[in-house]
């Protein structure tokens, strides 16, 4: 199971990510658990100084931008 986590305030550019993250595991058929991290201090620990982010598995994939669901597709 995958641990997609998306990091960032709430603002549009992060819902539209959290959206794209979850299609994009839906069309590559992996089982997962989505996480919003929106703590600043937790978003600072993961070493992000840009979001919106993304993390699978705990790993940053991506800061400062929006990804497409295709994009993300690529990361898994």
């Amino acid at each position: 199971m995958k641990k997609i986590q998306i990091l960032g305030t709430g603002c549009p550019k992060c819902q539209q990510l959290t959206e794209n993250a979850e299609v994009a595991a839906k069309e590559a058929g992996f089982e997962y658990v989505l996480e919003k991290i929106q703590d600043m201090n937790d978003i600072i620990s993961f070493g992000v100084m840009a979001t919106p982010a993304l993390a699978i598995d705990g790993e940053i994939k991506s800061s400062g931008k929006l990804l497409s669901a295709e994009e993300i597709k690529a990361l898994f």
